[in-house]
């Protein structure tokens, strides 16, 4: 009978699932430290003034009687919404807004299929085309107002005076449409640079092979290149319009809001300054910060398809 001996095992080192855990928080915190003074700075300058802005659109507050501050819950709102001028400032947004989104991008279209293609002179041509959206919005509203749209002495009389044509006010006979055209004037660049990047971004190889095939110019767009657009022109139009919505430059300094021109934002402007109800400016600048909400999570989401399209195909 013999004897058998094992030899003694080792034990193992005893895991602890909390320790990893523990040690995985604190790399997470190690990696965003860098960004909180940032996240923090966000905060105080976006969040802070909309939260106190939120907490004045609940109280009746003239600036021109503070003692009699008070309480009103929801009645702002039910007056902000009620309101006939705030009705009509909602249509002149929804106009604006529209006729400009629409405009830049059929002119951005235009001008991201010319400068796709190769041509002497195409750096300059693009860099001077990119130039109205670099303009100060107010400069830019300066510009056409004195520069352009003067009845006396603007560039446009002047060239209608040469050919012997008539010399309209251009504010005063057109005032939303001397609005648009300037807005048009400054974002169809914006338009522009977002579907030259669509377009710089094709399959070659299937434009090829439809070519080999025997298509068209306008069938290779029409069935390749406006289908690969769609979620640029999305982009756009979604951007275009969160900008238009909030515009206050262009109808301030060109019209004044005057002629059926005010929209959503100088509303707000001339409830806070001139009527000094600071309630009910609040309330129709929290009104106006949730339709810009909105469509900036339209916005968000056409990225985010655009990000994933680009992955599938890398």
């Amino acid at each position: 009978m013999t004897a058998t001996t094992t030899a003694p095992v080792a034990a193992a080192p005893e895991t602890r699932p909390g320790g990893h855990r523990r040690s995985d928080r604190l790399r997470g915190w190690a990696t965003r430290a860098p960004l909180l003074p940032a996240l923090i700075f966000m905060i105080a300058v976006t969040q802070l003034p909309f939260v106190a802005t939120l907490v004045i659109s609940f109280f009746d507050w003239n600036s021109l009687y503070p003692d009699a501050r008070e309480f009103a819950g929801f009645a702002n709102y039910g007056e902000v919404l009620g309101d006939s001028d705030l009705r009509r400032s909602v249509w002149t947004t929804i106009l604006l807004t529209v006729a400009v989104v629409l405009v830049s991008l059929v002119l951005g279209l235009l001008l991201a299929l010319l400068l796709d293609r190769r041509f002497r002179g195409r750096g300059i041509v693009r860099t001077l085309l990119i130039a109205p959206f670099l303009v100060v919005p107010v400069a830019a509203a300066l510009l056409w107002k004195h520069v352009l749209y003067n009845p006396e002495y603007g560039l446009f009389n002047g060239l209608l005076q040469y050919v012997g044509g008539p010399q309209p006010d251009w504010i005063s006979d057109t005032p939303l449409l001397a609005v648009q055209a300037a807005l048009v004037w400054q974002w169809t660049p914006f338009m522009m640079l977002i579907l030259l990047a669509g377009l710089q971004s094709r399959d070659q190889e299937q434009i090829e092979a439809a070519r080999v095939d025997g298509a068209s110019d306008w069938q290779i767009f029409r069935h390749l290149t406006l289908p690969h657009l769609r979620r640029y022109l999305e982009l756009g139009a979604l951007l275009g319009s969160i900008y238009i919505v909030q515009n206050f430059d262009a109808v301030f300094t060109i019209t004044s809001g005057g002629l059926g021109t005010a929209n959503l934002p100088y509303t707000v402007y001339q409830t806070f300054y001139q009527a000094h109800e600071n309630g009910l400016a609040s309330a129709a600048g929290v009104l106006v910060v949730i339709g810009s909400i909105v469509i900036a999570t339209f916005a968000l989401r056409v990225v985010s398809s655009l990000f994933r399209e680009e992955a599938s195909r890398a």
